[in-house]
């Protein structure tokens, strides 16, 4: 079995400020880490090699400083890193990071072996978008599971694989055919301490590097800004709410605590009453 898990590198955003002139974010001086997301995708892909075989290759798409994430995750246990980087990709949006990817996975089963399973996180912590992960799906008509929780059971034979999935009001077991494109719930399991050997062997290794030539990307002006509809118009940070949390308090021998806390409401708040009847009138 082969397994690709895509990954990116990405600010730590516990330590992200926003430039006050120019509202960009600043990416100068933060460290960077593996999306914490991912690292759900790729413990998902190594247990299921440990289990039925196989090897999990991992890919992401950034500037050269992108290598430090991939031996990151070849400390873990991952068989294989491929980076993509080229200046053709700068600023490139979801639309166009789906499509760079996918070239890439395509030439990764080319060379390597068709890929049974493709792992992403549900999102990135830096775009919160979670769009990559399905536009890979459709550009390479892989079948797709998202928001899965736990992988039940894989029948290589079959050629299927059962999962179950977080949804509204419950949990969907699905079944489906491989190949298939599975985004990974956080939470659903914990990432393992790599080996000594792993470590070593992860500086040491050799990464694939390719270029967007060295990728087969045929169309280059789906790359980057130019193949990227998205206008990000303002970056900013949310200023501090001035108002402060009014304590609301009620006689403890009210015979309908609801029905007094909204007349309590209403009395501090006239207005509000007026407004909300409005709005009931005009829906």
């Amino acid at each position: 079995m082969h397994i690709v898990v895509c990954i990116k590198q990405v600010p730590d955003s516990a330590q992200i400020r926003v430039h006050p002139v120019t509202n960009t974010i600043m990416r100068q001086g933060v460290p960077t880490i593996i999306n914490p997301y991912d690292l759900f995708a790729l413990e998902e892909a190594l247990r299921l090699r440990d289990k039925h075989g196989g090897e999990v290759t991992v890919l992401t798409m950034g500037p050269p400083m992108a290598e430090d994430s991939l031996r990151k995750a070849l400390t873990f246990g991952a068989d294989r890193a491929v980076l993509l980087t080229d200046r053709f990709f700068a600023g490139s949006d979801t639309l166009a990071t789906s499509y760079a990817l996918a070239q890439a996975i395509a030439k990764i089963g080319e060379t390597f072996g068709a890929p049974d399973i493709v792992f992403t996180g549900k999102q990135t912590i830096d775009g919160d978008t979670a769009q990559v992960g399905p536009g890979i799906a459709k550009r390479r008509n892989f079948l797709q599971l998202t928001y899965v929780s736990k992988i039940s059971d894989v029948d290589l034979a079959g050629g299927k694989i059962r999962v179950e999935r977080r949804a509204e009001g419950g949990v969907q077991v699905l079944e489906t055919k491989l190949p298939v494109l599975i985004t990974m719930l956080e939470g659903v399991n914990e990432m393992r301490r790599g080996s000594m050997s792993d470590a070593l062997r992860a500086a040491r290794a050799e990464l694939v590097v390719w270029s967007a030539q060295d990728a087969g990307i045929e169309d280059i002006l789906k790359c980057g800004l130019r193949g990227s509809p998205t206008v990000v118009k303002r970056v900013f940070a949310p200023s501090p709410r001035a108002e402060k949390a009014k304590q609301v308090e009620i006689q403890p021998a009210a015979i309908d605590t609801a029905d007094a806390l909204i007349e309590t409401i209403f009395g501090q708040l006239p207005a509000l009453e007026g407004e909300l009847v409005e709005l009931h009138q005009t829906l």
